[in-house]
């Protein structure tokens, strides 16, 4: 579809005039003796012809970062990736700045080359595993749970984002696990993916790759007004008399999902996922995931108010965080990895919990209770 005269005049933005050019078609194209066409349905008007359909194999080598503990980082060296900052501090499909340092031997670790795509070898579950993020940088040092598909001709970023898309249900089918979800690059070799030529991918990059600007700027914002609430919010709990509860006097906590597989996840009836509550402090009724739950299988599900809390992390620090669900519309159900808290009577307005358990003394507080070596778990009774 064109872009004419009068679109071109109210498109201010560089992120605008890309979707002004992508193209909505009544119909695919269509080729004769042809029935089930690799065409997708949005395009660019200067493209045609279909997508190729491979294997991931065909198009790129699946290898393995090495070894690279948090307690290795440093203010100095060379920069390097952990697979646990992937859920946490690379929150779009294209990494723009490396977070981390390390100063161990370069020599002896495996480094980027640009346009890997990384995904984690491990996860909370099978779902949340399909994490994948293009590296446009040359000689990053990749952490030893990090699997790394390295294209030979394809653009990574387009990769990056089909993956962590369209790719999600199939990558959670062959993930691995049940109380810690692991993805083997010889499983992902299987996976089958669709590529266009090289200036379409390129393309379709470049404008989700402009959305995905536009909501860092968006996030920065958010993060200062975050910060804010915050630092109110401890000076006032700081500050507080009056008469101290127990959570167990209040409350009857009940656990997540059980006894599901990565075939379980992708369609059937929502749920709340780990990455919601480690990043929320409200969560709607809108926030969810897929699962498949049958008419007489027994599931807690969570309702209005509950606290919600994650139950495991690679550092105590972040074990234990919260949030608090404030939707109504409909039944849903908790990840396997969180446990939630139902409060009984008034006696707890849930806007004013959902800001309790993320102060900064409510947080000290839980820091101890974090139990284990190489990953720490909380039991949900101690609360």
């Amino acid at each position: 579809m064109a872009i004419d005269n009068k679109d071109k005049k109210v498109l201010k933005s560089s992120i605008e005039r890309e979707q002004n050019e992508l193209a909505c078609s009544a119909e695919r194209e269509k080729i004769k003796g042809s029935k089930n066409l690799n065409v997708p349905h949005l395009r660019f008007p200067e493209f045609s012809g279909e997508w190729k359909e491979t294997k991931l194999e065909k198009i790129a080598e699946i290898t393995k970062g090495s070894g690279i503990s948090k307690d290795q980082l440093s203010e100095h060296g060379s920069p390097c990736i952990l697979y646990g900052e992937l859920y946490t501090k690379y929150k779009s499909e294209i990494i723009n700045e490396v977070y981390s340092r390390t100063e161990l031997d370069s020599s002896l670790l495996v480094k980027s080359k640009a346009n890997d795509v990384i995904i984690p070898c491990s996860g909370e579950t099978a779902i949340d595993i399909s994490t994948a993020r293009c590296v446009p940088f040359n000689n990053i040092l990749l952490g030893g749970d990090l699997n790394i598909i390295r294209l030979k001709n394809n653009d990574g970023g387009f990769f990056a984002y089909q993956l962590n898309g369209t790719r999600k249900k199939d990558i959670a089918r062959v993930a691995q696990g049940v109380s810690v979800v692991h993805l083997y690059g010889e499983n992902l070799k299987h996976i089958r993916v669709y590529h266009p030529a090289i200036e379409e991918q390129k393309k379709i990059t470049r404008l989700l790759s402009l959305i995905d600007e536009r909501i860092a700027t968006q996030n920065k914002i958010i993060e200062k007004l975050q910060s804010l609430i915050k630092g109110l919010n401890d000076h006032i709990l700081k500050n507080i008399e009056g008469d101290q509860v127990c959570f167990a006097d209040l409350d009857e906590a009940y656990g997540g999902l059980s006894g599901k597989s990565g075939d379980d996840f992708g369609c059937g009836d929502p749920f709340i996922t780990y990455m919601n509550v480690y990043q929320n402090t409200y969560i709607s009724e809108n926030d969810y995931e897929l699962v498949q739950i049958a008419p007489d299988e027994k599931q807690n599900s969570v309702q209005y108010g509950d606290a919600l809390f994650t139950l495991s992390s690679e550092t105590p620090e972040e074990v234990g965080m919260g949030a608090v669900y404030l939707g109504k519309s409909q039944k849903l159900y908790l990840n396997s990895f969180c446990f939630g808290v139902h409060f009984h009577g008034n006696r707890v307005l849930p806007q004013y919990i959902a800001h309790f358990i993320s102060s900064t003394s409510f947080r000290k507080a839980i820091y101890p209770l974090a139990q284990g070596s190489t990953r720490f778990n909380l039991q949900k009774r101690i609360l």
